[in-house]
């Protein structure tokens, strides 16, 4: 039976082969082009400040990640000044102060700073509390335990040897 079917679907799919297209065209055709009308630009000078000035600062203080740092910096014309520092991780500060200008370039001094040193206080010792000595117990000895001997049971019990010969 299982026969029949698979050569009943063998003879449907060579029958609906013929439908199927030998080869597919293709069709390359120009494609359209939307072109967006051309935009008026105006550029716009900005004007020029021949003594630019600016100066900011900000601090972080964190206690619960321990991140501390700071930074300030000031500009004069064409002369930079500031500063930054941090807590490096092994606790010391490390301090930058740095300058920039035309003549003499990008100038920076790092100094390191040792860790806070913190001091902590000796532990309050409180005196010992008195003790008074216990009342001294009687100590009574117990009664001697009664010994009782008794002899082991003997059984003596005798194989006498076969011997085959």
């Amino acid at each position: 039976m299982a026969f029949k079917f698979i050569a009943l679907f063998a003879l449907v799919a060579a029958t609906s082969a013929g439908y199927a297209p030998l080869a597919y065209s293709v069709h390359h055709g120009q494609p359209l082009v939307y072109a967006s009308a051309p935009v008026v630009t105006k550029i716009v000078e900005e004007p020029y400040n021949a003594n630019p000035q600016y100066s900011y600062n900000y601090g972080v203080s964190d206690a619960l990640t321990g991140d501390n740092k700071s930074q300030q910096e000031t500009r004069d014309g064409d002369k930079v000044t500031g500063s930054y520092s941090l807590v490096d991780s092994d606790g010391t500060k490390r301090t930058v102060d740095y300058t920039a200008d035309d003549v003499n370039g990008f100038n920076a001094v790092v100094r390191k700073e040792p860790a806070a040193v913190v001091v902590k206080s000796a532990p309050v010792v409180h005196a010992a509390p008195v003790v008074h000595a216990a009342p001294v117990a009687h100590v009574y000895a117990a009664a001697p335990a009664a010994h009782v001997y008794a002899a082991a049971p003997v059984a003596h019990q005798y194989v006498q040897t076969v011997h085959h010969y």
